[in-house]
This record gives structure tokens, sequence and C-alpha cells, in this order.
């Protein structure tokens, strides 16, 4: 089905089946390997190695938010001029786009290479964990101008219509590093830069299947000379921007997080923040696949002027954000000391009781989260970037970071754990306002 039938004429509750569940499945195929990653690493390397792991995590992804950046910003124009039937313009996006990425894979890439010690020892690291963090950062570092690109590549597939084949090539790679770092850590017993180089050697060979339908001539959108021009990098900032601020705010204040863990409770505090980041993890995937993959076909029907469908579109996946949020919500309580055992070695009595103690009050976050969630989304969507950024800024970093500094002198790590609940309901009453005052500027009807 090509993509115009997709976006325009397929009944909403089709779509959502069409093209959100392949996405959230891809979502959380990524998302189980990242988990099995966290497993291979705190069974088999201890407690200190996970630790180390998830304190130079926000340090990887904020390399990674700049791929995002430019993925996502690309391609919500993408999916509007294809709506406006301009696709020389659209291709001229999608190529800018791709070299872009790679181009700040080079960049950032060598500044994390060459000061992932200075970085972890800002963080109030000792000595241990900078060993094991800077051998971990290092080897993403050095191959991020192969890897960062294939968090683009899946939304210029989906945007082609090419949503299963996004699925399944994301399915592959997941079941590629899983396998490569078993190989790795249980089997040959390799260090911590073992579970990192897994990941970027899956991740590399996924980039080269994601790109075969666009380098052989199979998709709307096609390679052509690059046109890179202030206004065009001024359109992918605007539209990658409130995801992106959303990204580096969050890793941002995890590590100001991780420097009070540090502090407050060692090591210990820290895998246990890393545990309720993996289960976090799980969650967002599902509830991001979700209002990612509908993105398009709101930013095509926006461009088409149709803004009945969009309305149609917005109500589904708002209420299906919000039902999945209220199950998970209940799982991660049932199911926090499962949780715990499967990335805290048994020895770690005291480690695994903080968690379950953690887990139970964290849980209680996704009764709002979504909402912020979707309504960021939405708005990004339909142009409103300014409104999504207010949102993504409050949620990731100004709510925290109040909080924090307000309750951690009395409360001590107790305040760590109420933080995301506390900063989740904050956002979800700000999204309710920001959504009114967007709709009436772009003249949308309420949804």
């Amino acid at each position: 089905m090509d993509y115009k039938t997709l976006y325009e004429k397929v009944a909403p509750h089709r779509l959502l089946v069409m093209v959100a569940i392949p996405s959230i499945i891809s979502m959380l195929a990524a998302c189980l390997y990242q988990m099995v990653d966290g497993v291979f690493v705190g069974q088999n390397l201890g407690t200190q190695a996970f630790a180390a792991m998830n304190l130079v995590m926000p340090l990887v992804i904020i390399n990674f938010s700049v791929a995002e950046l430019i993925g996502v910003g690309s391609s919500v124009p993408i999916a509007i001029r294809l709506g406006e039937k301009d696709l020389k313009t659209a291709n001229n996006i999608f190529t800018s786009a791709c070299i872009m990425i790679v181009v700040s894979g080079v960049l950032l890439g060598g500044m994390f290479f060459i000061f992932a010690d200075d970085l972890l020892r800002l963080m109030g690291a000792d000595e241990a964990l900078v060993a094991l963090g800077s051998q971990y950062l290092r080897v993403y570092a050095l191959l991020s101008p192969f890897t960062l690109i294939m968090f683009a590549v899946d939304n210029y597939l989906r945007i082609c219509g090419k949503i299963k084949y996004s699925m399944f090539a994301n399915i592959f790679v997941s079941v590629l590093i899983i396998i490569i770092e078993f190989i790795m850590i249980v089997v040959l017993h390799w260090g911590i830069w073992a579970a990192a180089l897994a990941s970027n050697l899956g991740m590399f060979i996924g980039t080269i299947i994601c790109f075969i339908p666009f380098l052989a001539g199979k998709t709307q959108l096609q390679f052509v000379r690059p046109r890179i021009t202030r206004q065009l990098l001024g359109t992918i900032f605007a539209n990658g921007f409130p995801s992106f601020f959303s990204n580096i705010s969050s890793r941002v204040t995890s590590i100001v997080i991780n420097i009070y863990l540090l502090r407050l409770g060692g090591a210990g505090a820290v895998a246990t923040y890393g545990v309720l980041l993996y289960a976090d993890g799980i969650i967002q995937q599902v509830l991001y696949g979700l209002c990612d993959s509908l993105q398009p076909a709101v930013g095509y029907n926006f461009g088409a002027k149709n803004h009945q469908r969009v309305r149609k579109i917005v109500r589904m996946y708002f209420g299906v954000c919000g039902v999945i949020s209220m199950a998970m919500t209940g799982i991660l309580i049932f199911s926090r000391e499962t949780l715990a055992l499967m990335f805290i070695s048994a020895g770690d009595q005291d480690v695994i009781t903080m968690t379950v103690q953690a887990m139970l009050i964290f849980a209680s976050a996704y009764l709002f989260r979504w909402i912020s969630l979707a309504t960021q989304c939405y708005l990004t969507a339909i142009g409103q970037y300014a409104y999504a950024t207010m949102i993504s800024t409050a949620m990731a970093l100004a709510f925290p970071v109040f909080f924090l500094l307000t309750l951690t002198e009395s409360l001590g790590l107790i305040a760590i754990w109420l933080n995301i609940p506390l900063s989740a309901l904050a956002a979800a009453i700000l999204s309710m306002v920001m959504i009114r005052l967007a709709q009436r500027k772009a003249g949308v009807a309420k949804v």
C-alpha cells in the first residue's frame, strides 16, 4: 500500500494496527537488546560494572540525541512536503539530513572519545568507575559515524510505507546484538567494552539493511544532490528541537541525579537508578513507538488540511496511550522484585531491597507521564514547536531539577525516587494548558 492511501484513506483504528503496532514491536525489539545488555553486564561483570555503564549511558544517549534531532526534525517536513506533493523538496531534506547525521557522528564521537575520563571524574566517579565507564563510552564514540544514522533511517522507512520492513530490520538487529553480546560476555568473558562493541556492530549491520530499499530505488524518497541552506537547517532544527531538548534535558537531569546518587548511596544507588531507567525504557519505547509512528500521518493530513482526520487520529492515540500506561503501572508494581533480580546479582541484597522500594514509588509516574509525551508528539506534528518545547523542557529539566533541589535535603534518596512521579504530574497539568493554546494558534479544533 502506498503512503498516500495509507495516510489519507485507511480508517484510524486500522491505521493504528498497520503503523503503530509494527513501530511498537520495533521499539520493544531495540529495548530488548538494551535490557539484555544490562542483564549480561550486571549478572556476569558485577554491580560495579552495571553502575559504570549506567553512569555513562546519559552521555551515550546525548550522542544519539543529535541523530534523533536531525531524524525527527527532517521527518516532519518530509511528511508535510509529501502531503503537499512536493517530492523534490522532500528528497533534498532526506539527503541533507543523512549527511548531517554522519558529520555529527564524527564531531561528537571525537569529543566523547577524547574527554571520556574527564567527564566521568566531573560526575564524581571514583577511579574504578572511571576505568570501566570510559571503556564503554569510547567504543560508542569511536563508531558513532557508522551507527548514529540507524536512529533516523527508521523514521524514513515508515514515512515511505516500509513499516513491516522497518519492524523486521529492528527485530533482526536486536537478536543479532544479543547473540554477539552473549558470545563476547558470557562465552568469551570479555570486559564491559565488549558490551558496547556488540551493540555497535549490530547497529552498523542494521544501518546497511535499512538503507537497501533507498539505494535500490524502491521508496518514494531518493538520494539527490543535496542543497543544504540556512532555511533547511532552521526547519530541521525547529522540528527536531522539542524531542532533542527533551532527550538532552533528561540526560542532563540523569547526570545531576547520578552525582547526587554517588554522594548519597554510592555505586549501589546508581545501580538502582539504572534498573528504574531500564523499566522506564520499556514503557517509554511503547508510548514513543505509538506516538512517533502516527506522527507522519498527522503531519501529512495537517499539510493536506484534512483537520477532521487529524482530530480522529489524535483522539485515538491519546486514548490508547492512557490505557497502556495504566496497564504498565500495574505491571511495574507487581513485578518490581523480578525486575531487580534481573539486573542485580542475588548476593547484593541491600541493592535489591533498595531497588524494590524505589520501583514502588517510581511506578506511579505512568499514571500521568503519557499525557505530556502524547501532547508533545501531537504539537510537533502540527508545527507548534514552541509549545512542544515548553512541555519537553518542563518535563525533562525544569520540574525534575526543582523537585531535586527542594526535596533531597529533607528526604534523601526517597526524593530522587519521587522525582519522576512528581515531575510527570506537573507536566501533565502544563500539557493540558499548552495544547489548548497551541490549537488556537494553529486554527485547529479541539481534539
